[in-house]
């Protein structure tokens, strides 16, 4: 996964606009009414953010993304961002290699859109420090956008007095008008989910949520996905630089419980930071291929070698089991009794 080197910021600012309809008084059962500082308060809040990560390959900022236009140096090329459809060379000059040191130096002034929707102008490396800052802390603190769930709409917000009375409703259209009303809203006011109401995770899977300990079992199942996900991305980190800064051999390959590693034992494996490889007999044999290492809740390692009907049979998608700095441990995807062991030299 790549680091970003150089990234900038400010203090978040105060707030926009707020559109939702209040209706009159239509009593509808709901659950027990929730205060402005209740667990369900703040889920809904910290899910209806502003969600900045999509463009963290650039800014590095989950909080908050660049608006465009922008202009960054990548790796020392000048890329103008006019549209999102120019992230796609971003994404290229950062993945040519997989052991460089990445550097994105953005142009100011630019614009960045916050995490509560307001949009602000950054001058300098100085001000855009503070944003990263800022970020940071709130993700510390527990008050960062929960990216993993989100809310389907139209829903509709119950309203009730301290009198647990119901006094209105309010449809709600868009993520926006979500967090205005969870942001605005005072000691005063207690409010209900009329459930049920529909979520779609990350996965692009929607279900249907009907109390809030529903809603709280999901975002901590998907929140867990998510962590597993960075740590997964992480690793993926860690075990390019091991197989780009050493050799290997295979250790064993077994297939139908028949170790076949000896058909190897004369090959040295090279992994280049270009994402190629290649196996060398001495003077007399090189098999030439291409790898990839990704990541979902697992690492996957690839490999792709032509040419040679017995390095062929490592063609395989892998699930990276173990790795440390001397042996990459693997076990086929598809068929879990294939094994291959890869030993440092």
């Amino acid at each position: 996964m790549k680091k970003l080197r150089i990234i900038t910021g400010m203090t978040l600012v105060a707030l926009f606009g707020f559109t939702s309809c209040q209706n009159e008084v239509d009593v509808v059962t709901g659950e027990n009414p929730n205060s402005t500082n209740s667990t369900t308060a703040n889920n809904i809040k910290r899910t209806s953010m502003y969600d900045g990560s999509f463009d963290d390959f650039l800014d590095g900022a989950s909080c908050s993304s660049i608006v465009l236009p922008a202009t960054a140096i990548v790796n020392g090329t000048t890329v103008s961002l006019l549209t999102e459809a120019n992230y796609a060379q971003v994404i290229s000059i950062l993945g040519m290699f997989n052991n460089d040191q990445d550097t994105v130096v953005l142009q100011f002034p630019l614009k960045v859109k916050m995490s509560n929707y307001t949009e602000v102008t950054v001058n300098n490396q100085s001000e855009y420090n503070t944003i990263i800052d800022v970020c940071s802390q709130a993700e510390s603190d527990g008050r960062e956008a929960i990216k993993c769930i989100n809310f389907n709409f139209p829903m509709t917000l119950l309203t009730y007095n301290l009198t647990f009375e119901q006094t209105g409703s309010i449809v709600i259209q868009s993520k926006q008008e979500l967090y205005t009303y969870m942001n605005k809203a005072n000691d005063n006011e207690l409010f209900a989910l009329n459930y049920p109401v529909k979520v779609t995770f990350s996965d692009n899977t929607t279900v249907s949520i009907n109390s809030n300990a529903e809603l709280q079992s999901s975002i901590n199942e998907c929140r867990a996905k998510d962590t597993a996900e960075d740590d997964a991305k992480e690793k993926v980190a860690r075990l390019q630089k091991i197989m780009v800064d050493g050799a290997f051999k295979v250790q064993s390959y077994i297939k139908l419980g028949v170790d076949t590693a000896t058909d190897y034992k004369d090959y040295t494996i090279d992994y280049t930071n270009d994402f190629k490889v290649k196996a060398t007999n001495g003077l007399i044999s090189t098999v030439n291929g291409t790898y990839a290492v990704t990541s979902e809740t697992d690492v996957f390692f690839q490999m792709t070698f032509s040419g040679n009907a017995t390095f062929n049979l490592l063609n395989n998608n892998w699930k990276v089991t173990s790795f440390n700095s001397s042996t990459i441990t693997l076990q086929s995807s598809t068929n879990a009794a294939v094994t291959l062991v890869l030993k440092q030299i």
